[in-house]
């Protein structure tokens, strides 16, 4: 038994070398105390609480007015995927409050980073609705100047437009500007390699960005529970040096409360903010897909109680401050632009074949340019026909 000690205790020293001196290590200290950095327990509220007789009702008022037009532009979008208008259109009924929210938080000076799915957090800052349709509508481009909207382009690939805020963000904070990115993503798009190295680099350098996981309970078909084992998305924050906030993702006011304090931290300095939004995708995925297969109907409807449109009208009618005549010009304003948008997407685009070729490449290849010749050939072959 004693030579086994031995022999262990010498099992990484090479043969016939002296044995290592050894000396107690110094002692360890956390970098970041976590403390601070942790979510609550629960998610953030604010409508139905004591809290609620704090917020300007001006602000609720047009919370509300945003709220009632996001859900009918949400509605118009998917019914002209059935007219064959949009060629997809993923909805984000239920989920009005967050992208509400996060449009309305921000200076026109800052950045909107969204994901193909956060149309609405783009038409409420302010983007053309048949606009922020056009890439969904399957045209070759965004449909809008990002630079001139301070939009990024609707992101498809999941979570590939983080690392994107965040050199933005770095790049305005060496700039001297006063800019601050905030970047949408889906409880899906946690699971890519973007949304953490996004992270990482954001806290290393202290990047004025704040990053808003809609957590909607599905990537797709795939449940939260499948995807991660964290106590919750907020949780992963403290890991990369950054508070996580836990927030009730249908509370539309509770949503912009911790928006605006995160936005207003990192314009300060304070670094960048992981919040979680945690809300629920009425509609399915996107007008493709089936989600009868893979949850049950009393679900959707549990979460149906819980509509962020009800929960505030509800709050502003229990508090005198909105009657039948305020809903009625809300809904009226929502139809205005639901017509509008109705009408302009019927108009067939008029597109040029050969822009296929003009944005690929900044002086065409050989092989573009006889490809190019080819299609202007056939072009004019079919034209003459």
């Amino acid at each position: 038994m004693d030579s086994l000690r031995q022999r262990s205790s010498t099992v990484q020293e090479p043969p016939g070398a002296a044995p290592a001196h050894r000396t107690t290590p110094p002692t360890w200290q956390p970098r970041t105390d976590p403390a601070p950095l942790l979510p609550d327990a629960e998610p953030l509220r604010v409508l139905g609480t004591d809290a609620v007789a704090d917020a300007d009702p001006a602000l609720l008022l047009r919370l509300y007015a945003e709220l009632v037009r996001g859900r009918r532009y949400n509605t118009q979008a998917t019914a002209l995927t059935k007219q064959g208008r949009l060629a997809v259109y993923p909805s984000t009924t239920g989920q009005e409050a967050s992208e509400i929210a996060a449009a309305a938080v921000l200076e026109d000076r800052d950045w909107l980073f969204p994901s193909y799915r956060d149309t609405l957090a783009a038409v409420a800052r302010g983007l053309d609705p048949v606009q922020a349709l056009t890439l969904l509508r399957g045209d070759w481009h965004t449909g809008y100047d990002p630079h001139e909207h301070r939009i990024a382009p609707l992101c498809t690939p999941l979570a590939t437009q983080l690392p994107h805020a965040v050199g933005l963000a770095h790049a305005a904070r060496l700039k001297g500007d006063d800019v601050v990115a905030l970047a949408m993503v889906g409880d899906g798009g946690t699971s890519e390699g973007d949304f953490h190295e996004a992270l990482n680099f954001a806290a290393v350098w202290q990047a004025p960005v704040v990053f808003l996981v809609q957590n909607n309970g599905f990537a797709i078909s795939v449940p939260l529970a499948k995807q991660t084992a964290a106590p919750s998305l907020a949780h992963k924050a403290v890991g990369y040096g950054m508070p996580g906030r836990l927030v009730d993702g249908n509370d539309v006011v509770a949503v912009h409360q911790v928006l605006t304090e995160a936005v207003a931290r990192a314009r300060r300095g304070g670094g960048p903010t992981l919040v979680e939004a945690v809300t629920y995708r009425i509609d399915a995925h996107t007008n493709a897909d089936d989600a009868t297969r893979y949850r049950e109907a009393a679900e959707v409807e549990t979460w149906r109680a819980h509509d962020p449109v009800l929960i505030l009208e509800r709050e502003l009618t229990e508090r005198g401050l909105l009657d039948e005549d305020g809903r009625r010009a809300a809904a009226e304003a929502a139809e205005t632009m639901a017509a509008d948008l109705r009408e302009r997407m019927n108009a067939d685009p008029v597109l040029d074949p050969m822009d296929l070729f003009a944005h690929v490449y900044a002086e065409q290849t050989t092989q573009l340019r006889e490809q190019a010749a080819q299609l202007r050939a056939e072009l004019e072959a079919e034209g003459e026909a």
